[in-house]
Order: structure tokens, then sequence, then C-alpha cells
């Protein structure tokens, strides 16, 4: 897998179903992202059964995204009739209900290719991509299909980003909001494993 870390994240403009279930044709990643973090992420497709479970988590926890400057955008393979036909359908009948990010059309595969993340049955694995404020990628998860991502994890990597924005500190293993970062340095090291290598 091509290593992004770094880079500026692959701009793309698509069809896009919106909150208001509007349908955007020319939708762009870059301009919708201006001044804000991003969480893109890929899931296979629609009317599967992992997939709602992940799209209502995010949907869940928009407000927690929010308050990190941070929008979220969902990727498949799937047209936009197909997600726009999915939010219709009730949560209790299979569907995903009214959800309030952007749900991005890669019916021609050219998004999952670009973040090389479509697998050989033509559909993406679950990945998670974090975008900075300067649209590069700081961070990225990919999952094999079957296996459903943590939201919070997410949230997690945002928090960490921010961190060491702030404050130049690095976060270690298992760091979370309000815990001890770690200057990075070798007095740093020694002084965080210090207090902390047992918890560990």
């Amino acid at each position: 897998m091509n290593p992004f870390i770094g880079k500026p994240a692959p701009d793309f403009e698509a069809k896009v179903v919106m909150p208001d279930n509007s349908i955007v044709a020319d939708f762009n990643l870059k301009k919708y992202l201006k001044g804000h973090k991003g969480i893109l992420f890929f899931y296979p497709l629609d009317f599967t059964f992992v997939c709602p479970s992940e799209i209502i988590a995010f949907n869940n926890r928009l407000g927690e995204f929010s308050t990190r400057n941070t929008k979220v955008i969902a990727v498949s393979v799937d047209s936009h009739f197909s997600h726009h036909a999915w939010k219709a359908m009730p949560v209790n009948k299979g569907g995903i209900g009214n959800i309030q990010f952007p749900l991005v059309s890669d019916l021609k595969k050219s998004i999952s290719t670009a973040y090389n993340v479509l697998n050989e049955d033509g559909v993406s694995y679950r990945a998670t991509f974090l975008i900075d404020e300067g649209f590069n990628i700081r961070h990225f998860l990919v999952n094999d299909l079957p296996l459903g991502r943590n939201v919070d994890e997410t949230l997690r990597m945002i928090d960490a980003l921010e961190h060491y924005s702030t404050h130049g500190e690095v976060c270690p293993a298992g760091w979370k909001k309000g815990d001890q970062g770690m200057s990075p340095t070798h007095q740093g090291v020694s002084d965080y494993l210090t207090s902390n290598a047992e918890r560990l």
C-alpha cells in the first residue's frame, strides 16, 4: 500500500448525496474541507451488513467531530441513487436513516483507486483517512471487509494530532485526551516511562 502519510490527500470531484438529501454533481473534497480537518472513510457497499453499523456510529458522534473542527465524508462504489435509497430506508429495516454527512458515489472506482483501497472484487476496504487543515494525510487505517472499525479510535487520533500540534508533545501508546504527553527527546521518553511504563 502506498504510504500517504504527510502527503496531500488525493482530491476529487464526484456526485454526492448531501445531508439534506440534495444531489451535488461536482462535490469537491478540498473545497468542502477548507479550514477543517476531515475524516474520509470508505466502506464496501450500500445495503450490506457491517456498513450500516459503522455509518450510524459516525453519525451518532458527529457532534464530537464538529467540536474538533472535523468534517466526515463517506465513500463507496455505489451510485448516488443507491445512496439516496439507503438513506430513505428506516434503520429497523436495515437502512441508515437520514444521516448528516455527505455520501460520495465512486461508481467509476477512481477515488478508491487513488486512495489504494479497492480490493480485487471491485469494492473498497473499510479504510479511514484523517486529513489535516493543510489537506495532508496524517493517519490512515484499513480493515478487511468483516472487521468493523472503532469510531472512538478515530476521535482519539484527531485528539492526538491536535495535542501534538498545540503542545509539540508526541502521544505514546494508548494516549487519550487529558493524558500526559511525551517530549520528543531522550529525557522526555525517560521521564514518561519512569511514571508510566507499568501501565502501558
